[in-house]
């Protein structure tokens, strides 16, 4: 009798525990971010045969899709992987994080990289806010390089060559997304940046109507001649990036969007947003209001 009572007990007991593990694996390995239908990553400026110093700057393309840092949850957005000299990864698993599988999670289009002489292969994967490729899958063909012992490019000069400005469109604009002026937001605040009639490139990438953004911390324009100065009140986004998460003091603050051209210099007219106030605070919301209190008749000697 006691037998058949811990069966009647347990078999159900076993069976949820079951299906709650099963609940929780399919979870785990829910199926991959979708990719809209067109979706393409590429290398800029590089292709399968070229060589390359040991020392380059490989730039990012892509077309369908948004740029979005590691962990941040938008539609139709992801960022970038370099994998090199290895296979494709996996592409129903999180990319490796080593020396042969770059992640540039902070939503770079452009990087740095040094390879030792000799012949690489080279090939992005794209990936959602998890590091999964999405579904389906947004990887460029693999290429091979060959890389010498040689010194890099020249470095593009303080000003555009042949002097002056570059030319900013006829209605362009920037501004802030978020935040909103007046708004109280927190000491990590994620910026994101808006743009209308031009387009954004990495600093060091000429293209005509493109730039890349700025963003004054508590600074007055700077001479717009000249390139913008990098520091804790000018912080540049050289690497494309329409969004970023940043650091503020708690108090008080002037926010003001500046794009510039590759060089960091703005363009003729310069595209500035207006300045914005906001309040930083522990927890990014308005201090609570005391309530006051009322009191009695009795409390007036009545």
């Amino acid at each position: 009798m006691m037998q058949r009572l811990l069966i009647a007990v347990l078999v159900p007991f076993i069976g949820g525990l079951m299906h709650w593990h099963a609940a929780q694996a399919q979870a785990q390995t829910s199926g991959p971010t979708p990719s809209p239908p067109g979706a393409a990553v590429y290398f800029i400026g590089l292709k399968d045969g070229d060589t390359l110093p040991s020392k380059t700057t490989l730039h990012f393309g892509l077309h369908g899709m948004g740029v979005a840092p590691a962990g941040s949850d938008r539609a139709n957005s992801g960022h970038h992987h370099l994998i090199v000299d290895s296979p494709t990864p996996a592409l129903d698993a999180e990319i490796p994080n080593d020396f042969q599988h770059l992640h540039f999670g902070a939503g770079q289009t452009e990087a740095e990289i040094s390879l030792p002489p000799g012949e690489h292969t080279l090939q992005l994967v794209f990936a959602d806010k998890n590091h999964v490729p999405h579904s389906p899958p947004v990887i460029s063909e693999r290429i091979k390089v060959k890389v010498t012992d040689q010194t890099g490019p020249a470095v593009a000069q303080a000003t555009p060559a042949g002097g002056g400005r570059r030319s900013s469109p006829k209605d362009a604009k920037v501004y802030f997304i978020y935040p909103k002026n007046g708004s109280y937001i927190s000491p990590n605040p994620v910026i994101r940046f808006g743009l209308l009639n031009m387009g954004v490139a990495p600093a060091g990438f000429d293209k005509p109507n493109t730039g890349h953004h700025h963003l004054l911390v508590d600074a007055e324009l700077p001479p717009l001649d000249q390139p913008i100065p990098s520091d804790f009140n000018h912080l540049h986004f050289g690497a494309g990036q329409t969004e970023a998460k940043i650091m503020l003091p708690i108090g008080q603050h002037k926010l003001r969007l500046l794009f510039a051209d590759y060089t960091h210099v703005p363009h003729d007219p310069a595209v500035f947003s207006d300045v914005i106030n906001v309040t930083v605070t522990e927890n990014g919301q308005p201090p609570k209001k005391r309530k006051q209190r009322h009191r009695s008749w009795r409390s007036y000697g009545y």
